[in-house]
């Protein structure tokens, strides 16, 4: 794995906004052309392997918290246990997810899984892709993820309730509004009925107890790109439980359990010494160098980096009401005082691609930069 100082294509902007790709700065620059990583294809193979060993690990976990009862490590509502725990049993269909690892001298570290509503998903299957055509067609990307959501979703047709399958996400938002149009894009692509409804216009039908759209349409499938935990505190959320649809959610509640960093903790009690895995604890049971996280929590908000028992890096938020988990420090590989993350996907069950978030700190928040990659 190799850093490449490059020159960014001329009117990049213009390129990427022709792929609908509106978001690629703010203050700070999103998107990131003036650099790219380089893998061989036997890293590639090491991150492939890593993101199927922690999918089955993932799941194996699911089924631990589930026969344990281990929800109050997880602040989930009690309401909304049976309801998890049918979603799970009946095997409610889940489309993907992002890991998030720390590749370095030879090693790939789980740091978290981005289960429920994981974003980057456009960058990494379309922007990235098309940069590479331009940079140097005759190279390879780890970067299957568009074939595998139109494939994947083309299998899930049959198992999905009769009627449409409608996309939300909250309106005057770019960013998902993007990723969850790409998803549906991709939905469309694989023979399914579609519909946009922004998760704000959603209505409740008393009379029935089914959720409607603006059109008074019944909603029987649902994708959301809008977090679980926050459906599952709010009085319109708890509509779910008396849906008399029993409308298929995407992802499915059982998702809960695994976007909640607590999942950190029983990942390590279960598989101790994995060599995926860093030890992680919900107390801090001595450790020096360790990373304090909100079990629930996003962009890197209410982050702490503590080394030889001082913190060398802190984030602020509004999150950490629900509990932290202690994960052992393990350092984000350094190019000049860039940091990289890999968000490896997995898709229809399968490893499907990545995306790197880079950043001028350990902390990777909403002001670090996609940064693309090629396989040399």
């Amino acid at each position: 794995m190799n850093r490449i100082n490059t020159t960014p294509r001329n009117h990049w902007q213009s390129a990427v906004e022709k792929l609908g790709f509106g978001f690629h700065t703010s203050d700070v620059p999103y998107w990131d052309e003036s650099a790219y990583y380089t893998f061989t294809s036997g890293e590639i193979d090491q991150l492939e392997k890593a993101t199927t060993a922690l999918w089955e690990m993932c799941l194996e976990a699911v089924q631990h918290v589930i026969d344990n009862k281990l929800y109050p490590k997880f602040h989930i509502p009690q309401e909304f246990i049976p309801y998890i725990e049918k979603t799970w049993n009946d095997d409610h269909p889940a489309i993907y997810g992002r890991f998030d690892l720390c590749f370095k001298n030879g090693q790939v570290k789980l740091l978290e899984f981005n289960a429920d509503t994981p974003t980057s998903l456009y960058e990494a299957g379309i922007v990235q892709w098309f940069w590479l055509q331009d940079f140097d067609k005759s190279k390879d990307q780890f970067n299957s993820i568009h074939e595998k959501l139109i494939a994947y979703w083309k299998y899930l047709k049959v198992y999905l309730n009769p009627g449409k399958l409608h996309f939300t996400c909250l309106k005057e938002t770019l960013e998902d509004l993007t990723n969850n149009e790409y998803m549906r894009d991709c939905a469309i692509q694989g023979g399914l009925d579609t519909k946009l409804v922004f998760i704000d216009d959603i209505g409740w039908e008393a009379e029935t107890s089914q959720f409607v759209d603006m059109e008074n349409e019944s909603i029987t499938n649902i994708f959301k790109l809008y977090p679980w935990e926050w459906l599952a505190n709010e009085s319109f959320g708890k509509n779910i439980l008396a849906d008399s649809n029993q409308a298929f959610w995407i992802e499915p509640a059982w998702k809960m359990i695994l976007s909640n960093k607590a999942i950190l903790p029983v990942l390590w009690e279960l598989f101790p010494n994995n060599e995926y895995l860093l030890p992680a604890y919900f107390e801090n049971n001595g450790m020096k160098d360790y990373v304090k996280k909100p079990i629930l929590s996003r962009e890197g908000a209410n982050i702490e980096v503590v080394k030889h028992y001082g913190t060398i890096e802190k984030s602020d938020g509004e999150y950490g009401e629900e509990g932290f988990i202690y994960q052992e420090l393990f350092e984000l590989p350094d190019f000049d005082d860039n940091f990289p993350v890999i968000g490896s996907w997995v898709i229809g069950q399968e490893p499907a691609g990545m995306g790197i978030r880079e950043a001028k700190s350990l902390i990777t928040d909403n002001k670090s930069r996609f940064i693309p990659h090629l396989i040399v």
